[in-house]
């Protein structure tokens, strides 16, 4: 009987611990906030389109920042919550009127991001955009464990900081933006990128929400028969699968070309090593899986070249193949001037290095001449301060000041003559006065 009450003591604690309806909003309070999404008012389209103009910048100039502030205040995370929501409560009238809102913001946001791009100078793409262009499945993760994220905190009774999180973490406003650059510059890449970015986003989010709706057994607005509901089961795994296959591909390449580089660079580094041969440029096409090796010095001979060929197995690079080309031995000149101009370009890259070093002990040495000439001379600040003393301490008179040193280092000696006596306090102040004037922390003081 004790191992049973332990056991069910534990199984409470774990069940009170994960409940995901603890402290969620009635049916009711969900319904109308769904509802409440799907309505396009003035303000959130003002909203929307000054939050589109802020990602754009952020695109624009590259800063991270500024794109994360866009992400912030702009309302289409309601909009995509509200179609998952519609979806697992089979409201088919929520649904469509979640889908024409949803599309309106859509199309405002690409209008304004184009409009933009089309006046903007700037017309590079930047490191963010690029970043927008090449979903993978990991964005695919995001996205769901986002949008679960973001429809338990969106149900709860205290919102708390969750939907901010997500919106951030989701990043809808910058892949949108960056198909709005892709239109304005007539590039695909950009434009078909981005939006598969934005896709990818939009249906995880709201399938993400539709299971949260499941899991929080908000009861459906009409019944819908067994059949017809397979058959929207079955669109939407088709849907999905569709739109993860893309990302899955791009995901494995990514991960197949991080690997690769990887390895070649090990190779490279282990192998490459001689002490009368340098390697000064080198290549790698993975497609043909070929590199290519530039080396000058003492030629490398045919032996040791079939060594580091067999080398390549021992690296993961099965299959690849290597060119090597040596400045003493090539008779091609086209190769011999390009192992040259390298060279040439490392030694013009090591002699910038130290350039840029010299150039920075200069500016050390210049800030430095600066203080000193700036600084004022020590007999004028020590006749300065002999002359002020007895103006704001009127009790001194035949004032001296001067720099001394001992074995503790050096400090600050006032003697002076004093009409009647000083209080300690007094003496205090005046301490403190000659330390602020002086930088010194030592402060010794005679009266004659």
């Amino acid at each position: 009987m004790g191992e049973e009450k332990k056991t069910g003591r534990a199984k409470k604690y774990f069940q009170e611990l994960l409940d995901i309806r603890d402290d969620m909003m009635s049916c009711e309070e969900i319904d109308a906030m769904m509802l409440e999404n799907t309505a396009i008012h003035g303000a959130n389209m003002w909203i929307l389109m000054l939050a589109i103009f802020i990602a754009s910048i952020g695109l624009n100039v590259n800063s991270t920042a500024v794109i994360i502030g866009a992400m912030l205040i702009s309302p289409l995370m309601s909009g995509i919550l509200t179609m998952g929501y519609s979806l697992a409560v089979k409201d088919l009238a929520l649904m469509r009127r979640s889908l024409a809102s949803f599309g309106t913001q859509v199309a405002i946001s690409l209008i304004a991001s184009t409009v933009y791009f089309l006046l903007t100078p700037l017309q590079e793409p930047t490191a963010e955009m690029i970043a927008r262009t090449s979903p993978t499945i990991w964005d695919v993760l995001i996205a769901l464990f986002g949008g679960i994220a973001g429809m338990i905190g969106n149900t709860r009774q205290k919102k708390g900081n969750v939907i901010p999180g997500v919106a951030i973490a989701t990043a809808l406003m910058p892949p949108l933006c960056t198909a709005g650059y892709g239109l304005a510059t007539l590039q695909p890449r950009f434009l078909l990128g981005a939006f598969y970015l934005f896709a990818i986003n939009t249906l995880f989010i709201a399938l993400s929400a539709a299971l949260v709706t499941v899991l929080l057994k908000v009861p459906a607005h009409r019944q819908i028969s067994p059949l017809r509901q397979k058959k929207i089961n079955r669109i939407i795994l088709s849907i999905t699968i569709i739109t993860v296959i893309p990302s899955i591909l791009i995901g494995g390449m990514t991960v197949y070309n991080s690997v690769m580089d990887s390895n070649i660079d090990r190779y490279l580094k282990s192998q490459f090593v001689f002490s009368d041969t340098q390697l000064v440029q080198s290549s790698a096409d993975k497609l043909e899986k070929k590199i290519s090796v530039s080396l000058v010095g003492q030629p490398v001979s045919q032996e040791a070249i079939e060594l580091l060929r067999k080398e390549l197995t021992n690296y993961g690079l099965e299959g690849y193949t290597l060119h090597v080309t040596q400045n003493s031995v090539s008779t091609e000149l086209e190769n011999s001037d390009r192992v040259t101009i390298a060279l040439q370009e490392n030694t013009i890259s090591a002699l910038q290095k130290k350039l840029e070093e010299k150039e920075r002990e200069l500016d050390e040495v210049n800030r430095k001449l600066d203080d000193y000439e700036s600084s004022p001379d020590p007999a004028d600040k020590l006749q300065t301060l002999c002359e002020t003393a007895p103006q704001i301490f009127t009790k001194l008179k035949e004032c001296s000041v001067g720099y001394m040193s001992d074995s503790a280092g050096e400090y600050i000696l006032l003697t002076a003559a004093v009409n009647g006596s000083m209080s300690d306090a007094e003496i205090e102040t005046l301490e403190n006065w000659l330390r602020t004037e002086t930088g010194l922390d030592r402060v010794k003081i005679y009266f004659g």
